[in-house]
């Protein structure tokens, strides 16, 4: 991200001697690669959030089977 920062920091201070049709192309990318971001931190965030609920049905999924092995008695072999 910081890579991203400087990137654009660099590409602005350069821009003062382009020519203004140079300044829309480089708008336009650096508006591109913010839409890239921020999309990909929505779907970090949404792969988080299904990952948590995962793994909170597979912690309910275990709590349900220690109960249920609890309340059922061992097996003894047959002697």
């Amino acid at each position: 991200m910081r890579i991203a920062l400087f990137a654009a920091a660099a590409a602005a201070l350069t821009l003062a001697a382009c020519s203004p049709q140079t300044e829309e192309n480089a708008e336009a990318t650096a508006d591109a690669a913010g839409a890239t971001v921020a999309s990909a931190a929505d779907d970090t965030a949404a792969n988080a959030e299904v990952a948590a609920d995962n793994a909170a049905a597979a912690t309910n999924e275990a709590a349900e089977n220690v109960d249920a092995a609890i309340e059922t008695p061992a097996e003894t072999p047959a002697q």
